[in-house]
């Protein structure tokens, strides 16, 4: 048995966005006049230029900081396709006439005379009460749009004499979105006076604040977890702005996908749940990148009606769109296979020379260490430069303090800092106008979050430079090579799936607690909720009294549900020496992160970590001592595949494409040590931590011993071919669902004790299923002979990391049959329905 697996068993949701209306990238006129609408995060005035450290260089455009990062022969031979994405002038309108001349004026203020036409539709819906989602293009306004009528709102509660007024609530999917927003709003509302009172509550806000918040505060903005955790637990003490709550605010709603997308639409349930309790009926605003199908989503999210816009009506400048193929080298990698030289290195080349030449640049890394490792690179290279220079690049990932993450946010606001390597924390709305150019290191997952992470350049009507550097990678080496793929297909649909009963159970539970639980409440929550109670009767977590359902446990409720599946409390990092927190990582992502042996890095610091202590009763620590090896490690595992269930099955000439349930166990068993810049192995150490299982939803295939006849495969071949298409059909999934090679995990094995067939599995990697197979299934046709093209128009001759080599593999990538892939999939797809 051969696999890819999932390095953690439950991998964190990453963010997605969607289409605009002529095509992704489709860019807008960067008329002088006609700046975006988004000041802090809410409107831009017209005319206003990058100001500070760093703004661009007088002269410096799109096409000359790409002749910059070319110049010579060997740099421009890595460009395989430009795209020059031309301006467009935007559409003006007018503010609904219901709309407080109070707030118009405080917009005025700010620099912006009229909304779009989007922004003024959205305000128009709003007013109505009616729940509306407005999917445009990155810097198209949105926040200006659910702004001012949810201003206006709380302009007029506040002159009802003997009540608090209007309220409004705010969503963000991070906490630095929703500080950002709160600075936004208070500049924007601060001619409004004391009508307006925003203010963020989060698990970083002071305790003394707390009770302030809560009893004046009518603007809160938070984040699903608070919600989940905090606020809905306690709805007793918020009941007086429960009571008012007019507008509920969910911005960047297209992150809200797969399992953390499901969690969150059974909070938003569960606060409609509670807010009807204390008589309010709150319409939903919610901000979304440019989607597909965003009214479908949207209500899906919420379970109301939601009306869509999706006509961006915005100007934007013009965008030079690269894609980037990292050079050969002369190193050979596992069974000799050609490498690459790798994104990281790449990208902090491309952004040293940048931020030398005082190019505004946010380079896009996906992971937290390649963040670390790219500001590393990138200030070493500078100081060769100018010794003032290594300060003004700096990291910016999950997992960072709170004072960390405001001191970065406040250095990128001012223009202190010429150059960031950020996680897809930065790629949601906060306001990083000003930027002249986006480095994208690796294909984010989706194209979706391609053109949101490339909008975040030229957001103040400037052109701008997006440049795509690929990894050595199935997926990415295809785009590369595909530019159609990116610049003609429409954007991805999002996928969630809150019938899922590990998600759902969990929730009900939770909303048990909150207030009893009725028969006519489970119809809020889904079809499947009636199914589910004589279970959770049964474990003795709800208990039957008259007409409805008790939570009766001492325990929290709301613990039940890990919304983000994080799969339990996070991993604490700690200096062994000094007991110095130095922040956390994901609970799932611990055994392959921060093993025995692991290479961490924090700040731009290197640390080994000595010791993973799982049973600490304190909560999980990952004892860490600064160090300096000449080399990262990467965990290893093994995986093993269960079917429980097949819910559908289909036959492909005498093989069968199959859908249902499946449970995986996985266990990390070694790590490799590889040296920083090459990415060559430089040994193997084994490991020894406890397996995991996950039950979960797969979709796999079979094939018969005639069909491996036709095709030409001996038994002695069967296993390498399996594995290799294995491998590359993941690597090419996300260009067809919402996510991401490691949200996903596969298995193929030349007879399986289940299905007595050479199999295929590709499973979800969260519990219960994230709706990622089940895409996978429907579009397999389509999902599978893209792998065998991408497979068969590789240049290498016996399979490389650009088509069948697997960065995840447990099995160090072998065997592996290129040609008889190719040949399998021929023959599987010949006869595909």
């Amino acid at each position: 048995m051969v696999h890819d697996a999932l390095p953690p068993m439950s991998a964190a949701p990453v963010t997605d966005s969607v289409l605009m209306a002529r095509h992704p990238g489709d860019p807008r006129h960067p008329d002088e006049a006609e700046r975006p609408d988004r000041p802090g995060g809410l409107g831009e005035p017209g005319g206003r230029r990058p100001h500070g450290a760093g703004a661009r260089r007088a002269g410096s455009s799109p096409r000359s900081a790409l002749a910059l990062l070319t110049a010579g022969a060997a740099r421009s031979a890595r460009i395989t396709h430009t795209e020059h994405l031309p301006a467009r002038p935007g559409r003006h309108a007018d503010w609904p006439a219901a709309i407080r001349p109070e707030v118009i004026a405080a917009v005025r203020a700010a620099g912006i005379d009229r909304p779009w036409e989007h922004q003024s539709q959205t305000a128009r819906l709003a007013l109505a009460g009616e729940s509306v989602v407005v999917a445009t293009g990155t810097a198209s306004g949105k926040s200006l749009a659910y702004a001012v009528p949810v201003l206006s709102a709380l302009l007029d509660g506040s002159e009802r004499p003997g009540a608090r007024g209007a309220t409004a609530l705010y969503l963000a999917p991070t906490k630095a979105l929703a500080a950002d927003q709160r600075r936004a709003v208070a500049e924007l509302a601060a001619p409004l006076g004391t009508a307006v009172r925003p203010a963020v509550y989060d698990g970083d806000t002071p305790p003394e604040e707390r009770d302030w918040v809560r009893q004046y505060a009518n603007y809160l903005l938070t984040n699903p977890d608070m919600l989940h955790r905090g606020i809905l637990p306690g709805h007793a003490r918020w009941s007086s702005f429960l009571r008012s709550l007019r507008y509920v605010v969910v911005d960047e709603c297209h992150t809200y996908r797969g399992v953390f997308g499901s969690h969150v639409a059974h909070v938003l349930r569960r606060l409609r749940r509670v807010a009807a309790r204390y008589g309010a009926e709150p319409a939903f605003l919610l901000a979304s990148a440019t989607a597909a199908e965003p009214g479908h989503a949207a209500s899906r999210l919420t379970g109301l009606p939601v009306a869509e816009i999706t006509d961006d009506a915005s100007p934007r400048g013009d965008l030079v769109f690269a894609l980037w193929e990292p050079p050969l080298t002369e190193l050979r990698g596992e069974r000799g296979a050609p490498v690459r030289r790798t994104a990281t290195a790449e990208t902090a080349e491309l952004l040293t020379d940048l931020a030398a030449n005082g190019t505004r640049t946010v380079a896009f890394v996906r992971s937290r260490r390649g963040a670390e490792l790219i500001s590393v690179l990138a200030k070493e290279r500078l100081a060769e430069v100018d010794s003032s220079l290594p300060r003004r690049v700096a990291a910016y990932r999950g997992g960072y303090l709170p004072e960390e993450r405001r001191a970065l946010e406040r250095a990128l606001h001012t223009g202190e800092l010429l150059g960031l390597a950020a996680t897809n924390a930065l790629e949601l709305g906060m306001d990083i106008s000003g930027l002249d150019a986006v480095l994208l290191a690796g294909y984010p997952g989706t194209r979706a979050s391609l053109w949101q992470q490339a909008g975040r350049a030229g957001r103040r009507g400037q052109g701008a430079l997006a440049v795509l550097v690929a990894r050595d990678d199935p997926l990415d080496t295809y785009l590369v090579h595909h530019p159609e793929a990116i610049f003609t297909k429409p954007v991805e649909t999002t996928v969630l799936d809150p019938d899922n009963p590990y998600v759902l159970a969990p929730h009900l539970c939770a909303a048990a607690a909150e207030l009893p639980l009725t028969r006519d409440d489970l119809a809020l929550f889904s079809p499947e909720a009636a199914e589910l109670i004589p279970q959770l009767e049964q474990r003795r977590l709800l208990r039957r009294r008259g007409g409805a359902w008790y939570w009766t446990s001492r325990r929290r409720a709301a613990d039940l549900a890990d919304i983000r599946g994080q799969g339990g409390r996070p991993v604490q990092v700690v200096e062994s020496g000094t007991g110095r927190l130095l922040g956390t990582v994901d609970a799932a992502a611990a055994h392959t992160t921060v093993h025995e042996g692991a290479v961490h890095l924090h700040q731009g610091r290197t640390y080994v970590v000595r010791e993973l202590r799982l049973d600490d009763p304190d909560g999980a620590v990952a004892l860490v001592e600064e160090a300096s090896p000449p080399w990262t490690t990467m965990a290893r595992d093994t995986t093993a595949v269960t079917v429980l269930e097949t819910d559908t099955e289909v036959p492909w000439g005498e093989g069968r494409l199959c859908f249902g349930s499946v449970e995986v166990t996985n266990q990390v068993v070694s790590y490799l040590r590889r040296k920083l810049i090459t990415g060559e192995v430089l040994g193997e150490t084994r490991l020894d931590l406890p397996p995991r299982t996950l039950r979960t939803r797969a979709v796999w295939w079979t094939v018969t011993e005639d069909q491996l006849e036709t095709a030409d495969i001996p038994q002695e071949l069967l296993g390498g071919a399996l594995h290799a298409a294995e491998h590359a059909s993941i690597g090419m999934l996300p260009l067809f669902a919402t996510c991401d090679r490691w949200d996903i995990g596969g298995v193929s094995v030349p007879l399986h004790p289940d299905t007595l067939l050479p199999t295929v599995f590709v499973y979800d990697g969260h519990p219960g299923g994230a709706g990622f197979a089940e895409r996978a299934f429907h579009t397999a046709r389509e999902w599978l002979t893209a792998t065998r093209e991408a497979i068969a128009a590789c240049e290498c001759e016996n399979g490389c990391p650009s088509c069948i080599q697997s960065p995840k593999c447990g099995n160090g990538n072998d065997p592996l049959d290129k040609q008889g892939a190719v040949r399998l999939l021929t023959e599987l797809l010949r006869a595909a329905g």
